[in-house]
């Protein structure tokens, strides 16, 4: 929210407080509280009919400060608010007679206890951003109410990532970015999933802690900062030093919740019936015996909506008109080694019978005057479950563990954006703060009956709402993307921005929901979304079976899938870092080269874990260019070399796309190419790609629940290839392999050593 005319001017309306001179201030072993006045102190008067602001000093972790900026005293808690997990950290407050120094870890932050206010926050000594001259400030717009703002600089080139799944250019300077979740598609500046937080490429990121909507202008009303603000009397924000992107992020997770690890069968090929599309038991068998037919490896299918009545919506009740057997469906189902997903909102029509049940018991969200809230936007009549309301909770879990106990494995948690204002809660919370926090219960409430159910490490949605703290709840998926080219690179570029929010496992609907993909479009979204953490082939009018676009399609999945299936014991080893770190699966270029100035405005490209870069392809001709950091990069694809760093122009045929292994790396690849849910210590192979004399790496293959289970280390030494296995050589199966890559995937991939399951050394020679 602007609040500005231009640099030197107020807008018309607005009454600025800006925090001036600090007049007080109170310090403990661990904190720090002043009260700064809002004018100059220029004698004992001028404490009188001068609001202050009163600014507390914390920190919840090391190298985290927590800022607390008040006008007004608040006595009680809000009911809803972000919860922040502690680390013990070791606190040290200083003060002399011009400034009060609070130190967590590596991270200092300044406060000026005599002369103009500031705030100057420094990483391991170096500055890193400041509040100054007209910088915090309490504010009041004669048609909004009054609000708290603070700005803090970006140092010169500084670039600012990040507030959630944004689909607006990558880079975030120069953007108004409002934290309010909304169902807007994936071609504007609103977004599904909306998480005040950011980070820079300077040292630091910055957690606005409130479920409110807070509004940032972002190098925009200033150019030379961030700015934002919140409704109300009160802000908090934590700065979190990293220096690097990774290292921020990883302690951003570590305060607010690290994904929990999908089951391994969730990275398969997810095969949905679509939106509006017409089916029943005998369409869904034909496309599952369609996929079988043709050799496709398929590990999912999904009920959307239409597996309950139309104006029913969601009253999780087949619709036993097409469905007339739904227990013995899904056992069917079950019996051909698919798990099966069903699509869920947490609104209920009028017309279900379910509507009376929860309005009668009071499980709906209702209107000042005691009302139902109801609305004809989507289901006619519709209302919205209370989450606030624990029987609701309970009585929406119920309704979850019946689909479960029929057969249900997964659920898709779609909506949860279009929250009311202008209602009252079961629990009184403030509705503006509920509008954000809403989908953080529902998808709460969903996964926590499916853990209860299935057990840990078998719980998994595909979840469309989300904001601080959901990533703890995965899979998300980008929402209602066209099927076009610009679609496909706008869904990219908001994935890799919500990765920056610490979501590690994300989605995307293969050939775009809207609309229906020419097959060019098709083969190439394939290649991109079966490089992904998971991947469905989901539309809204037309089906999404490859043979509905031609034959080269068919080959074209059936390719990437078994890839991404050979592929499982790197990405379940990335998978479980997500899970443990909080590093996303699909990490953005600056999350893995961070001193590579190049990297840092690269979204259309990523890097699948650690080791793989992917360039999608974004034409039908198939020319893509692409960038590559420093070293000598290896094509996984058919094993050719190329230099980095540079910018690379290529041609691939729908077969093919950019997929470069990482110089030095070790992959480690499976046994299997038809199911992603396998035994990774079965005849594993070590791939070893461009490892110069004297590297060292270690490959490590987890087990279903994120345990270690083998760690190998490879290692150079002149002409000499050799891998030991360090733990858990008694997991290891006859056949597991060494491998030097020279060429294309294949029998004639490069030199290979095959060991026993009691070899603990193998050994190559090298040309």
């Amino acid at each position: 929210m602007k609040f500005n005319d231009g640099y030197w001017l107020l807008r018309e309306g607005v009454t600025a407080r800006y925090a001036t001179e600090a007049l007080d201030v109170r310090t403990s072993d661990a904190s720090a509280s002043i009260a700064v006045l809002t004018k100059r102190n220029e004698h004992r008067g001028s404490v009188l009919n001068s609001p202050t602001i009163t600014v507390e000093l914390s920190a919840p972790a090391p190298d985290v400060v927590r800022v607390q900026a008040s006008h007004r005293t608040v006595l009680e808690r809000p009911s809803v608010r972000f919860e922040v997990s502690p680390d013990p950290v070791d606190v040290r407050v200083e003060r002399d007679d011009t400034a009060v120094r609070l130190t967590a870890g590596r991270l200092s932050v300044e406060a000026t206890a005599g002369g103009q206010w500031g705030l100057r926050f420094l990483g391991a000594g170096t500055p890193l951003t400041s509040s100054g001259f007209k910088s915090l400030a309490s504010m009041t717009d004669v048609a909004s109410g009054e609000f708290m703002v603070e700005r803090l600089t970006l140092p010169v080139g500084a670039n600012v990532y990040g507030f959630g799944e944004r689909f607006t250019p990558f880079v975030k300077n120069g953007q108004v970015v409002d934290s309010w979740n909304q169902d807007g598609g994936t071609a504007s500046e609103q977004a599904y999933k909306s998480v005040p937080f950011f980070i820079t490429d300077a040292g630091f990121g910055v957690f606005v802690n409130s479920p409110a909507r807070v509004s940032f202008e972002v190098a925009s009303e200033v150019v030379s900062a961030v700015q934002f603000s919140i409704p109300g009397p009160q802000l908090e924000y934590l700065v979190i030093y990293g220096p690097t992107p990774a290292e921020i992020l990883r302690k951003y997770t570590a305060l607010t919740g690290r994904p929990a690890l999908p089951p391994r069968w969730s990275f398969g090929l997810w095969l949905s019936t679509s939106f509006t599309t017409d089916y029943d038991e005998a369409t869904v068998t034909h496309f599952v015996e369609g996929m079988a037919q043709r050799d496709l490896p398929l590990s999912v299918f999904h009920f959307d909506c239409y597996w309950m009545r139309a104006l029913h919506w969601c009253d999780f009740e087949w619709d036993r008109r097409v469905f007339p057997e739904p227990d013995k469906m899904l056992q069917r189902l079950g019996d051909r080694g698919l798990r099966r997903s069903v699509w869920i909102n947490p609104y209920i029509g009028q017309r279900s019978p379910v509507f009376q049940e929860a309005a009668a018991a009071g499980y709906l969200v209702r209107r000042p005057d005691g009302t139902v809230w109801q609305s004809d936007m989507w289901v006619a009549g519709m209302g919205i479950v209370d989450f606030t309301n624990p029987a609701a909770r309970e009585w929406f879990a119920g309704k979850i563990r019946t689909l479960l106990q029929s057969g249900v494995d997964a659920v898709k948690t779609d909506f949860g954006e279009r929250i009311p204002t202008d209602v009252v809660w079961f629990d009184g919370s403030d509705p503006q703060l509920m509008h954000n926090y809403y989908p953080l219960l529902y998808n709460q409430t969903v996964f926590d009956e499916v853990r209860r159910h299935r057990g840990a490490g078998e719980a998994v949605l595909f979840a469309r709402s989300a904001t601080v703290g959901s990533q703890q709840f995965p899979v998300h998926w980008g929402g209602d993307c066209e099927s076009t080219y610009t679609a496909m690179a706008d869904s990219l570029r908001g994935g890799l921005s919500l990765g920056l929010g610490g979501f590690g496992f994300w989605s995307h609907d293969i050939g775009g929901f809207e609309g229906t993909p020419s097959a060019a479009l098709f083969k190439r979204w394939v290649a991109f979304g079966l490089l992904s953490s998971h991947s469905r082939l989901h539309g809204s009018e037309s089906y999404r079976v490859p043979w509905a676009f031609d034959e080269e399609a068919v080959t074209v999945t059936r390719q990437f899938a078994q890839l991404k299936n050979a592929l499982m014991p790197y990405l379940w080893a990335a998978a479980v870092d997500a899970h443990r770190h909080g590093i996303p699966v699909m990490r953005a270029m600056l999350l893995e080269f961070p001193q590579d100035r190049t990297s840092s405005f690269l979204d259309r490209q990523y890097m699948l874990g650690p080791d793989l870069l992917v360039a999608p392809v974004f034409s039908d001709q198939g020319d893509v260019e692409f960038y590559l950091p420093a070293g000598a990069w290896t094509s996984y694809l058919d094993g050719a070399t190329v230099n980095g760093p540079s910018w690379v122009r290529q041609r691939h045929d729908f077969s093919s796309l950019p997929l470069l292994v990482r110089p030095g790396s070790v992959l480690a690849l499976g046994s299997r190419t038809d199911r992603p849910d396998y035994d990774d210590a079965i005849a594993p192979v070590f791939e070893v790609f461009g490892m110069a004399d004297g590297d060292r790496r270690v490959a490590t293959l987890f087990d279903a629940a994120g345990d270690e289970r083998v760690v190998v280390e490879v290692t150079r030494t002149g002409s000499q290839l050799r891998a030991v296995v360090t733990h858990g050589l008694e997991h290891l199966t006859e056949g597991w392999a060494l491998c030097w890559v020279t060429g294309p995937r294949g029998p004639q991939r490069g030199p290979r050593a095959a060991g026993s399951c009691t070899a603990r050394t193998l050994t190559l020679t090298l040309d």
